[in-house]
């Protein structure tokens, strides 16, 4: 079966979950191909993102003289479905997060999916998060009838529903994939009962490059990790200011940001106005393999988020044995179990960030071995890449059945 993959940018650092889906389905016998809206003069660093680079059809690559070639080019092909489309994005510009012309944008990168489309004769298009790429899938099957479905991962999605149109991309999908049943829940709340049955769960997976990593002892540094885009959703700045009060009590501890984002200049400041520079490290962006090299050169992940879907990286770092110290958040619940096999506690609370830091550094090496054996356990019972695209790539055929 032929199925197309829409994604804003892609490849992307922080979204390797999406080339794993793809490529367990590959392995599964589907054909699938790789529509991404930018990303062509992405620096990536891992080598199997630029395989997929290389892989991926941009629908902004040849700038708006490709758009608007294409605009016309699906006015004369069916006058009829390109008006109904238009009025459709033009809808979901009203009182929307972004301007109507965006939606117009919107509009035009669909027209222009549509010559890859039809040349690689796809039956079904799926989207990955519930944003823009959503839209265009659905403007996509209002211009030329081809189903399609979308993955939303949450937060962005959870927090703006109404002015993103979740419900009406939901009802005119085949159907929707959440990646937790918390995600599932808030899909619930902006469609009809009628429409539940549609919305299905569908974990990310993860890669033997995490799981079938040798056991690693826990180092005898009190050194933790926390890996993700430096912005305010994750939390950092708070986990700074966490570290300053460890840090003035005298606590031993080492700190490795891995990443970079947009606040990483506030971090900086706030670093030095608590005089850690020599406790904590920005690593900037780097590689899934240095990711897990990181990982695993800490005894704990720390992920202070304020709202999440359900972090790979959590994911990630129990496949690679070690506990997990995060919020009650989304769907991270669904996987951290209190002292199983992390720590869980309550977001935006500096003094309940620093007193899990202080459990986890105070945790003895064995027990947290033991914890770090069941989280990997856990992992892979609920995020097998292989089971989970399985369970995808059902979906697929029995959209089509």
């Amino acid at each position: 079966m032929k199925i197309a993959y829409l994604v804003n940018q892609y490849p992307k650092v922080s979204h390797s979950f999406i080339r794993r889906e793809i490529l367990a389905l590959e392995k599964q016998g589907f054909e699938v191909l790789r529509l991404a809206v930018r990303g062509w003069d992405a620096d990536v660093v891992d080598a199997e993102d630029r395989r997929e680079q290389a892989l991926t059809t941009y629908l902004l690559k040849d700038g708006a003289g490709g758009l608007l070639r294409s605009v016309f080019d699906a006015f004369k092909d069916s006058p009829s479905r390109f008006f109904s489309a238009l009025k459709l994005a033009l809808r979901m510009g009203w009182r929307a997060d972004r301007p109507w012309p965006v939606h117009l944008i919107y509009f035009a990168e669909a027209c222009r999916a549509l010559p890859a489309l039809r040349g690689f004769g796809a039956r079904h298009l799926h989207a990955h998060f519930g944003t823009n790429p959503a839209e265009v899938a659905m403007l996509i099957e209002a211009l030329i009838g081809l189903p399609y479905s979308f993955t939303v991962h949450g937060p962005e999605e959870f927090d703006k529903p109404q002015f993103i149109g979740t419900g009406e991309k939901l009802r005119r999908s085949a159907f929707v994939v959440a990646i937790s049943s918390f995600g599932r829940s808030q899909l619930f709340r902006w469609v009809d009962h009628c429409h539940w049955p549609r919305v299905k769960v569908v974990h990310c997976g993860l890669e033997p490059a995490f799981h079938e990593v040798a056991p690693v002892p826990t180092p005898e540094k009190p050194r933790l990790v926390c890996v993700g885009r430096l912005c305010e959703q994750k939390g950092q700045l708070l986990l700074v200011e966490a570290l300053g009060g460890l840090a003035k009590k005298g606590v031993d501890f080492e700190m490795v940001l891995a990443g970079d984002g947009e606040l990483r200049g506030e971090v900086e400041t706030l670093i030095a106005r608590h005089g850690l520079q020599g406790k904590v490290r920005i690593t900037g962006w780097i590689s899934s393999d240095q990711v897990r090299e990181e990982i695993l050169a800490a005894r704990a992940l720390v992920l202070p988020s304020f709202a999440e879907g359900l972090p790979v990286v959590i994911m990630e770092a129990l496949a690679l044995r070690r506990p997990v110290a995060t919020t009650y958040v989304a769907g991270i619940p669904e996987l951290v179990q209190p002292e199983e096999n992390g720590w869980l506690f309550p977001a935006g609370s500096v003094e309940a960030l620093t007193a899990a830091l202080e459990r986890v550094l105070s945790t003895p090496p064995e027990v947290l071995e033991r914890m770090g054996e069941a989280g990997r356990t856990r992992v892979l019972q609920r995020h097998d890449v292989d089971t989970e695209a399985a369970k995808l790539g059902n979906l697929f055929r029995e959209a089509h059945a």
